[in-house]
């Protein structure tokens, strides 16, 4: 049996920038992607903590270390500058697989910096 599991979790991002005109999708900071390991393009869940909005998109790379976490598009109404967000990332398991899995989550600061992470991440990556 295959089942959906949470992957990787952006925890309390803020919103740094929304783009209403954007063809779509939520553009996050590339080094956040890669200690995620979440990937460009992939479809991501994203919870608006600020007013309750709940959303699906996709990721696009963003620029290394800015910390930016841009939602573009039609998904730009549902998020201000500054909301926090959790942003997740699903993925098919068998059952064989998630013995022992444990989610990638960074727990993100108030700047979008890395405060600590959980599972998947060495701590020596976020240094």
């Amino acid at each position: 049996m295959d089942l959906i599991m949470l992957k990787a979790k952006l925890h309390k991002a803020r919103v740094t920038h929304t783009m209403p005109d954007y063809e779509g999708s939520c553009a996050i900071s590339g080094d956040l992607l890669d200690l995620a390991g979440i990937h460009e393009y992939e479809q991501i869940q994203i919870y608006n903590l600020s007013n309750g909005e709940r959303f699906t998109t996709y990721a696009m790379r963003e620029k290394e270390g800015e910390g930016i976490i841009s939602v573009n598009g039609a998904a730009a109404l549902k998020a201000k500058v500054s909301d926090r967000l959790i942003i997740c990332a699903y993925a098919n398991f068998s059952s064989e697989e998630i013995e022992g899995f444990k989610p990638c989550t960074l727990y993100m600061s108030s700047d979008n910096s890395i405060s600590h992470t959980a599972n998947a991440v060495p701590e020596q990556a976020i240094s």
